[in-house]
């Protein structure tokens, strides 16, 4: 009997768990046009991942972009470039923080942005 019952209220806790709301979740790409390496890709990806709300970050080198997914009710697709641009790359329309460009390897400056013009 003390069985039946524990089966029960563990049925009935589990079930009402599977009706709690989801988490609301948002993606967007990016465009990164400083990522140019793997080591831009990792620093990237570290910085950006552990800003709040941020689920996924995938910086594509190659395509010269960045896929970032992010959980709505903690943060927005404009954190999120803030986020970008304040690890030093930029973000569609949103520019670098030039201190953190500056900190870069000379192998990361690449001349994508208008610092390396001045």
């Amino acid at each position: 009997m003390k069985q039946l019952q524990l089966f029960l209220v563990l049925s009935f806790a589990f079930g009402m768990n599977s009706f709690a709301q989801a988490k609301a979740n948002d993606k967007a790409v990016i465009q990164t046009p400083g990522v140019h390496c793997e080591y831009c890709k990792k620093r990237l990806e570290n910085y950006v991942s552990r800003q709040p709300g941020i689920l996924t970050v995938d910086a594509d080198f190659k395509k010269k972009t960045t896929t970032v997914t992010w959980v709505k009710d903690r943060t927005n697709i404009e954190e999120v470039k803030a986020h970008i641009a304040n690890a030093g790359y930029d973000a569609d329309d949103v520019m670098a923080e030039k201190t953190t460009y500056d900190r870069f390897p000379k192998a990361c400056q690449v001349k994508t942005t208008p610092f390396d013009q001045e």
